[in-house]
């Protein structure tokens, strides 16, 4: 079996599973984002008159942090006054950060288990070991009241990825190049697991990358064995997991190779995330913002490649810079570093850790005929705002090179 077989079967009760079986798993985290107040709604319906177990159970508050409208600000009350009457203890307010970056840093995010979440990119938890996946709100609320889930068992593809990376080539310029190639439907409900010597040095956060945007090839779930230093890494927070591995001899449904060793920064251009073409060859489009952030690149990482870039210089007239940390911790960790200090004198602007202009709710949405360069993971119209601007998909590097010039810019001749 693949380590994700061995999860779910392991979750169900069952000594094996394959691909196509329907299996009623039980459920270790059951996360819920304030877009889902419809999950309290449907499990008041439900009847009973407490959650499974409140223990498991998750609340973020990361889509409207801080609230920007009536509507969002009463439903967040909803959701606090339901967790404080249910007895959960996990509610990451809007002081916290983006959902995916929160369960791992509070180490809720474990090899082995089964992790559900009312959002599609609950993939990255792959990067941890963990069977993670997205969940609509009625299906949450079952989960809620039973602490399972049913699910078919999804075929596995693996993505092999060989050499060494490049300079100015990070972890999203590999994952768009796979998305370029392949396109948004190859793992259509499947597992992707990423393997091969390249991904086995990636520290975790590159790992998280990868796997938040396997949903962007339509996966199910995700995988990335852990290594070392990812085990490290759990370990200091004392955690009880179980680390499965995949059988020699296990047949992928399907297998992809990448050679990463000249591949150069990429970009998704308008309007669709699988319309990539390197940076060099997407003309000097003019940009009016800039946006690093959200749970695909507002890492310390990010923030770290942003600030290399833009020390000692200012972005260009006419262009906004947002930088938008994942978590209160990584805003802290920038702040000690300096990067926070480099970065406003640069001409960026700070929000609090959040969605907000990811998914166009606010801290910076789009105007009509406004482009933006982004290191978020979609691009269709609308997605920040108005459906008459453009949004262009890239790595934090190059989303900082172009807010420096005020166009398409390849990060490789501002990086040392």
């Amino acid at each position: 079996m693949h380590a994700l077989e061995k999860i779910l079967a392991k979750a169900s009760g069952r000594k094996k599973v394959q691909a196509g079986d329907i299996v009623t798993v039980a459920v270790d985290v059951a996360g819920i984002n304030d877009l889902y107040l419809q999950v309290l709604q449907s499990f008041t319906k439900i009847g009973l008159p407490k959650v499974w177990d409140p223990d498991k159970v998750v609340f973020f508050f990361d889509h409207y942090a801080p609230a920007p409208t009536i509507k969002s600000a009463s439903n967040q009350k909803e959701m606090r006054d339901f967790a404080n009457s249910q007895g959960i203890k996990h509610v990451f307010d809007i002081n916290s950060g983006v959902c995916h970056q929160v369960l791992v840093e509070a180490g809720l995010s474990l090899p082995g288990k089964i992790v559900v979440i009312t959002d599609s990119h609950s993939t990255t938890h792959g990067a941890l070991g963990a069977f993670g996946t997205g969940v609509g709100a009625t299906d949450q609320a079952a989960i809620l009241a039973t602490g399972q889930t049913w699910m078919m068992v999804p075929e596995i593809i693996s993505m092999r990825i060989e050499g060494e990376i490049p300079k100015g080539v990070s972890a999203k310029d590999i994952v768009l190049k796979i998305v370029g190639e392949l396109g948004p439907s190859v793992a259509a409900y499947k597992g992707v697991e990423y393997l091969g010597e390249t991904v086995k040095q990636l520290p975790l956060a590159e790992r998280m990358v990868l796997c938040n945007m396997a949903v962007e090839l339509g996966a199910k779930t995700a995988y990335i064995q852990p290594n070392q230093q990812v085990l490290e890494y759990l370990d200091a927070y004392q955690k009880d997991y179980e680390l499965f591995e995949t059988d020699p001899g296990f047949k992928y449904q399907a297998e992809h190779v990448f050679d990463v060793e000249n591949l150069k920064p990429q970009v998704a251009l308008p309007h669709s995330i699988d319309n990539v073409v390197p940076v060099e060859e997407s003309g000097k489009k003019r940009i009016h913002q800039a946006f690093i952030g959200t749970c695909t690149g507002g890492r310390l990482a990010d923030i770290k490649a942003a600030a290399e870039i833009l020390k000692g210089k200012r972005i260009a007239d006419g262009t906004r810079l947002i930088i938008m940390p994942a978590s209160t911790k990584v805003l802290m960790e920038a702040i000690n570093k300096g990067y926070l200090q480099t970065l406003l004198e640069a001409g960026a602007t700070f929000s609090a850790p959040g969605c907000g202009p990811c998914l166009g709710t606010h801290q910076g949405i789009l105007a009509p005929g406004e482009a933006c360069i982004t290191t978020s993971s979609r691009n269709f119209p609308g997605r920040m705002g108005s459906t008459e601007a453009e949004v262009y998909v890239a790595s934090p590097a190059t989303v900082a090179a172009s807010a420096l010039k005020g166009y398409l810019c390849d990060p490789r001749e501002w990086m040392e």
